[in-house]
């Protein structure tokens, strides 16, 4: 029995021996990562990072030195700065890009700054992304340099970075600690990479579904895409495939890209025919679409089909009362916005109805 105890005490001690030499604790850094997103159309940018905090330190010049540094590790004896604490900071682009106007590949990058005095820095974009820190920075690996102003920013006890300002195909990513900050612009071809995506996907299960087609050719329509390539997609999804099928939408789509084409002729003709197939709310979107392009005539043509063939909503009475006073025929619109308040009209057709009414000195 006691030599079975003592057996059982060196497993004990050789299993807590074996735990201790080679297992390791998982503890917090003391600055903590952290990771930022920002979609820009369908592109993605992401910044890795670590935290530091201020702790009551000089930072700038003095923590941060200005300018290129010999860190006395590695094998950098002139480096930047990390532009965060720990391992690299990266930044991610799931897209070609501009940063600060110049243009960088889709990818993964180390990024650091030259801080300099004066609200100057250097923004540095580094194929090296697995470093720790930039103590092994070597200038012939960097993607991309600019040179970008810095801000005063409130107090950032934490270093943070942020998207401040975001638009349809750009964003303003800024790195902000103590009272400074590094803002620079993140801009996508946002079209050009939308509609690479679907030619792309065309060739797959995607390219066998009308609706795509449909989008693909009214988001090159609306976005300033290749008219001709967009007047091919809309007529594979009319006809000639075995999943085209005519119908309002897509004969609508097609009329407005001949339209921008110069085809005036067709671009009637195809509206007639879609006018065909529309209901109320298709016919006064065609009515609101002729008045912007001042043919009036076409207007109220399809704002009375409208009304013939939804007679009890107040909404097309409201609207052929807009033609009309468009038109400057005010007495009939006065006329049909009437028509339209007398039968209770929702909120908003009420308001719109009692705002023209009163622009007419009829309320």
């Amino acid at each position: 029995m006691k030599q079975l105890n003592t057996i059982k005490l060196l497993v004990c001690l050789c299993l807590f021996v074996g735990f201790n030499t080679n297992a390791q604790i998982n503890a917090p850094n003391a600055s903590q990562k952290a990771t930022v997103s920002q979609r820009v159309g369908i592109s993605d940018i992401t910044i890795k990072y670590s935290r530091p905090s201020v702790r009551g330190r000089t930072i700038w010049g003095n923590l941060v030195p200005y300018g290129m540094n010999n860190l006395g590790f590695g094998t950098a004896t002139a480096a930047p700065w990390r532009a965060g604490a720990d391992e690299n900071t990266t930044i991610t682009l799931s897209h070609d890009a501009k940063v600060e106007g110049k243009p960088i590949k889709a990818g993964t990058y180390g990024l650091h700054m030259e801080v300099k005095p004066d609200n100057k820095a250097t923004l540095i974009l580094s194929h090296e992304k697995d470093a720790w820190g930039s103590f092994f920075y070597d200038p012939s690996k960097d993607a991309l340099r600019v040179d970008i102003t810095t801000v005063s920013v409130p107090h950032h006890e934490l270093l943070t970075y942020a998207f401040n300002e975001v638009s349809a195909n750009s964003a303003t990513a800024m790195l902000a600690w103590e009272t400074k900050g590094f803002p620079f612009s993140i801009t996508f071809d946002v079209t050009t990479i939308v509609l690479d995506d679907f030619r792309d996907k065309a060739k797959g299960r995607t390219g066998f579904i009308r609706q795509n087609w449909e989008q693909a050719a009214a988001y090159a329509l609306n976005n300033g895409g290749d008219l001709n390539e967009a007047l091919t997609w809309i007529d594979n999804a009319i006809s000639g495939q075995f999943y085209s099928q005519k119908n309002f939408n897509n004969l609508a789509v097609k009329a407005q890209i001949l339209n921008q084409l110069g085809d005036k002729e067709a671009y009637a003709s195809i509206m007639d025919e879609a006018s065909g197939m529309a209901n109320a709310n298709q016919l006064n979107a065609l009515g609101y679409l002729m008045l912007g392009a001042k043919d009036y005539d076409k207007a109220l043509t399809y704002f009375k089909k409208a009304v013939k063939l939804d007679p009890d909503n107040p909404n097309v009475y409201d609207s052929l009362g807009e033609a009309y006073k468009t038109m400057g025929k005010n007495k009939e619109a006065i006329k049909y916005f009437k028509k339209s308040l007398s039968m209770n009209p929702p909120a908003n057709v009420k308001a719109n109805s009692e705002k023209h009414l009163k622009e007419l000195g009829a309320l």
